[in-house]
């Protein structure tokens, strides 16, 4: 059964293509006009081994947060729509990446109850325009539009640049281990029969 799916979403400030492929090997094409998000998306999808495309245009000059937010949404329904019934799917993932001085963990259930607890080091030393408020605006819009239980947990770090960079590799590891099929779980692995 293929795992895969194409969403695309057009607004007056954004306009956003992205195909993704569950059960890929990590090839990442991604154009999203802001460096830094394209390096993080890429991490994402070379530590997750999914195949993701993403073409994102968005209104750069008034500020990147629409692109981001937007393409986190776009993501999140690509997600779900890859993942379809969720049939044998482990549901949990939980990984821990260090990065340097930094180390993160993100722990995901694919539960249909989307929230977010997001926990970052304060006082960082910033090496890129894209901060932390961003990144959280993106996972966010993934986790409600993925319909994700998403906690991120920065335990330290001091360079901006690199907690980021383990969120977004641990964040790849995470959801590929909840994604992960098991034939020992019949449909979905709840005790109410459904996800």
């Amino acid at each position: 059964m293929a795992r895969d799916a194409g969403v695309s979403r057009k607004t007056k400030e954004t306009q956003i293509e992205i195909q993704m492929d569950l059960d890929g090997s990590g090839k990442a094409d991604i154009t999203t006009g802001i460096a830094f998000f394209d390096h993080m998306l890429t991490a994402f999808s070379t530590h997750g081994f999914f195949d993701l495309k993403i073409l994102a245009k968005g209104d750069l000059e008034v500020d990147w947060h629409h692109t981001v937010e937007d393409t986190g949404l776009v993501l999140g329904q690509v997600f779900l729509s890859a993942l379809g019934n969720k049939k044998g799917i482990q549901r949990f993932g939980d990984n821990c990446v260090p990065m340097d001085e930094a180390l993160s963990s993100v722990t995901i259930d694919i539960s249909n109850r989307p929230y977010l607890v997001y926990n970052f080091p304060k006082n960082l030393k910033s090496g890129t325009a894209f901060d932390a408020f961003l990144a959280k605006e993106f996972f966010q819009a993934f986790c409600t539009e993925g319909r994700l239980n998403l906690h991120i947990n920065a335990h330290y770090g001091i360079n901006e640049h690199h907690v980021l960079e383990s969120i977004f590799k641990a964040m790849g590891r995470s959801l590929h281990q909840a994604t992960r099929i098991n034939d020992k779980i019949a449909g979905a692995l709840s005790s109410k029969g459904c996800l």
